[in-house]
């Protein structure tokens, strides 16, 4: 199954609370964690990394936070992708152009999945990040009256 890295959703989550917020005002890693029920350590860390990049402002200090600088608007999915993960890879056994699996002479995949990875990196350039924090689905509102599932209880 596919699935968004869980550092791409805190820096989702952590660009979405901060967008509502008023111009200039900041934004601390520990409210964005104690608001959306986070992790501290690696929020904290994508807010550095997107910092490093300058998608948001650190201020330090005890009145300190972030603030977003970049037009969410003009930054696509595929940049924090970028990012935050590295490059997007569909499977595990590529790295670049190069291949650590153990059947990568007899596989007859390849081909198909690096045209997946390419199209599925395509898609992502066309993914603003500030339409999709914006957006809204009808789904979301089925899904937060059911209750949590784990595995074991399916």
């Amino acid at each position: 199954m596919f699935k968004i890295n869980r550092k791409l959703e805190y820096a989702l989550i952590s660009l979405r609370h901060m967008s509502a917020k008023a111009p200039g005002q900041l934004t601390s890693a520990k409210e964005i964690c104690d608001i959306y029920h986070a992790p501290f350590d690696p929020t904290s860390r994508v807010l550095q990394v997107m910092a490093a990049h300058e998608v948001v402002r650190a201020e330090q200090g005890a009145h300190g936070g972030y603030q977003i600088l970049k037009d969410l608007n003009r930054f696509t999915l595929y940049d924090l992708t970028q990012m935050i993960e590295g490059p997007i890879q569909i499977v595990n056994c590529f790295h670049g152009n190069y291949s650590h699996c153990d059947i990568t002479s007899s596989c007859n995949v390849i081909s198909p999945m690096l045209n997946l990875n390419e199209r599925l990196a395509e898609l992502f350039k066309t993914i603003y990040v500030g339409e999709l924090i914006q957006s809204r689905n009808q789904g979301e509102r089925q899904i937060r009256k059911k209750p949590f599932m784990t595995d074991a209880s399916k």
